[in-house]
């Protein structure tokens, strides 16, 4: 069996009786020796002092006074950052259910690069045993900002972080017979280097084409069923569209913050215009496995997800989306 995203530290963690993730020593001990809490040459004796402790107890006690008696300002940030998110999991059996009550709790108090992280890693335990590269590609959505990339009528993202660097608009290897130049180069997964992506999946390296009637919306819908079955414990069937045509819109689910926008204008009987329409990337229609799960006012009807690019050609997927925005009649976790 192939494994993949191994920086996200899954191997460092313990599974329950329910495939869930239970929070480990090492675990925690992998945040506490980020380099933005690794004391400096010039750190306090305190911050000195705590970061040996944590490292050595990483579940200890901390308290305020500690924090507050560290004499670098950023220095004290961090640890409050840091031990707010220590102290989320290790109030829940599992990596699963501290998301979870994060997101209900509706509390905007944690960095988004953490957010991010518990995502790809409890997404790595809802993928376990995936064999398809495509799914695991388009899953990258969840945690990594994409950029749209230009290349004649395909519809190709890349990496934020790999290709929004040196050059604003890389070129993909696909298009340098056409003689083009650039610091960035990405490769778009395709059938013939699918296999490459298991020891490159921590690269973030490789290009999806979220093309319509291709693998990319069926890969991303296979993705969303996982999360959605994972988390939530629910069987939901999400297929691509290629256009809403006269869909009723009992409910829809926009699965990031400009799509929803666009959902709602929709809702109130707006007619998008042609700039706003072509910044929608991918529609899709889930569908309940068991009606009763659903909302009595939805039943048997489906929910649209609706996916779209900024303004400025970036993809921000909000995963917490499919999970506080479907029409269930309970939250309940699974794991």
């Amino acid at each position: 069996m192939n494994d993949f995203w191994i920086a996200c530290g899954h191997h460092l963690l313990d599974r329950d009786e329910g495939g869930g993730l239970r929070v480990t020593d090492e675990f925690l001990k992998a945040y506490f020796a980020r380099p933005e809490l690794m004391p400096p040459d010039d750190a306090c004796p305190v911050e000195r002092r705590l970061h040996r402790d944590v490292l050595a107890d990483p579940r200890q006690v901390v308290s305020a006074g500690e924090i507050a008696a560290i004499a670098d300002a950023d220095a004290r940030e961090n640890w409050q950052f840091v031990l707010a998110f220590r102290n989320l999991l290790l109030r829940h059996p599992t990596l699963e259910a501290a998301y979870l009550a994060w997101l209900r709790s509706g509390a905007n108090d944690l960095p988004p690069l953490f957010v991010n992280q518990l995502v790809h890693v409890i997404l790595r335990n809802a993928l376990d045993g995936c064999d398809d590269p495509f799914v695991l590609r388009a899953a990258e959505l969840f945690f990594r900002i994409q950029r749209v990339l230009p290349h004649e009528h395909a519809l190709l993202l890349g990496d934020e972080e790999v290709v929004g660097g040196r050059s604003p608009t890389p070129v993909l290897s696909l298009m340098s017979m056409l003689g083009a130049t650039t610091d960035a180069v990405v490769e778009v997964l395709g059938e013939e280097n699918a296999e490459a992506y298991w020891h490159r999946s921590d690269q973030f390296d490789m290009a999806l084409d979220l093309t319509a009637d291709g693998r990319g919306p069926v890969a991303l819908a296979q993705a969303m069923t996982r999360w959605v079955s994972h988390l939530l414990g629910i069987d939901v069937v999400i297929e691509p569209l290629r256009a809403l045509h006269e869909a009723k819109l009992t409910w829809y689910v926009g699965l990031d913050a400009d799509a929803t926008r666009l959902g709602d204008r929709l809702w109130h009987g707006e007619e998008l215009g042609e700039r706003d329409a072509d910044r929608v990337l991918a529609l899709f229609r889930l569908t309940f496995a068991d009606s009763s799960r659903a909302l009595d006012d939805v039943g048997n009807e489906p929910v649209y997800l609706i996916l779209s690019m900024t303004a400025d050609q970036k993809l921000r997927m909000k995963p917490q989306n499919l999970l506080t925005g479907l029409p269930v009649k309970r939250l309940e976790m699974a794991t």
